[in-house]
């Protein structure tokens, strides 16, 4: 059976062009910073993020943590939303590589607001943690790929000016919110004294995530790069990857929107389901399968039966995530599917 994939953005596979791309790639030795063509990713990185400096990294993951660890030291605190990816998804990292807690503040689908910042700021007392970071996610996972508005982001950044706060942003997702939106990525990164920025999920690279910020502090992270095991040799065959993404499956992502809104809006007719196509700002669909009294594990097993595949996303609830190998075609199935699970 030939499924639908909706587990995840980062279940696509490299398209036929992309591999070509990487099997002719120039490569060298990256610890020696000798490879050109990771050169040339962290260079177009840079310049696209308006950055001084960029750096290759094996994961999201890895991106986020060197980034924790380079602006903090052990003991420190970080301001970060209850239900980010650092916080649910990292296996405790933060806490097991760099020493540091964090303060979680539930925000509004995954978004903060500058008065939630400001009082979670530590009022210096030598019995508590020192605030050193402030961490926000862009577009917001758990939060249903919410767009965190720039008009908010920048409100915040004058909090942790007052405060003496760097602020990192987890922009696993990033492009997608400027495809949405219309807002170039340097302008969404240009709060941030360090962004990062996932090739592998919509952009559909097998593999990488970078990390983007002045001279500095690049030089930093990359020293903790190599630390958390994250030094790469021939790595170049990656980074064409990497730069192919950029070039060609960019504005290509609002399709992927445009997919993600269709099956939402025909979920939210079906009986059972709570849904709001209206919340559907990018390509992460939550669907709330609780006034149905389904399982999720029940409801994702009925579904694979039909050759759709989705994750259980908390209690009552599933995530479906539309990517770049999923067409038109692809969604009319899993709507199908969904119907026969659900009428």
């Amino acid at each position: 059976m030939e499924f639908v994939d909706l587990r995840s953005d980062t279940v696509t596979k490299p398209t036929a062009a992309m591999r070509k791309a990487m099997a002719e790639a120039e490569v060298g030795d990256d610890v020696f910073e000798e490879d050109p063509t990771v050169n040339l990713l962290q260079e177009r990185v840079a310049e696209l993020l308006g950055k001084e400096a960029s750096l290759f990294v094996p994961s999201g993951t890895m991106a986020n943590q060197i980034s924790i660890r380079t602006h903090t030291v052990p003991g420190d605190e970080v301001i970060i939303e209850a239900d980010s990816h650092p916080v649910l998804s990292e296996v405790a990292a933060a806490a097991a590589l760099s020493g540091v807690q964090f303060r979680t503040i539930h925000g509004r689908r995954g978004i903060l607001t500058a008065e939630q910042v400001a009082e979670a700021v530590r009022i210096p007392d030598i019995h508590r943690p020192v605030s050193r970071l402030v961490c926000l996610e862009n577009t917001h996972n758990f939060g249903g790929g919410t767009i965190y508005p720039l008009e908010e982001i920048w409100r915040i950044r004058e909090v942790a000016d007052r405060f003496g706060l760097a602020m990192h942003l987890d922009g696993a997702r990033l492009l997608n919110a400027c495809v949405a939106t219309g807002i170039p990525p340097s302008e969404y990164a240009r709060p941030f004294d360090s962004v990062s920025l996932c090739l592998s999920k919509g952009l559909g690279a097998p593999v990488g995530s970078m990390i983007a910020g002045s001279k500095e502090f690049i030089a930093r992270a990359r020293k903790n790069r190599k630390m958390f095991g994250g030094g790469m040799r021939q790595v170049g065959i990656l980074a064409a990857a990497g730069l192919y993404a950029l070039e060609h499956h960019v504005e290509r992502l609002a399709e992927d929107h445009f997919h993600a809104r269709l099956l939402a809006e025909a979920l939210a007719e079906l009986p059972g389901i709570r849904l709001d196509p209206r919340e559907v700002e990018t390509n992460i669909v939550i669907i709330d399968i609780s006034p149905s009294g389904m399982d999720p594990r029940e409801a994702q097993k009925r579904l694979r039966e039909l050759g759709v595949l989705v994750l259980p996303f908390g209690k009552g609830r599933l995530r479906a995530v539309t990517h770049l190998d999923v067409d038109r075609e692809g969604i009319q199935r899993a709507i199908h599917a969904f119907r026969r699970v659900f009428c």
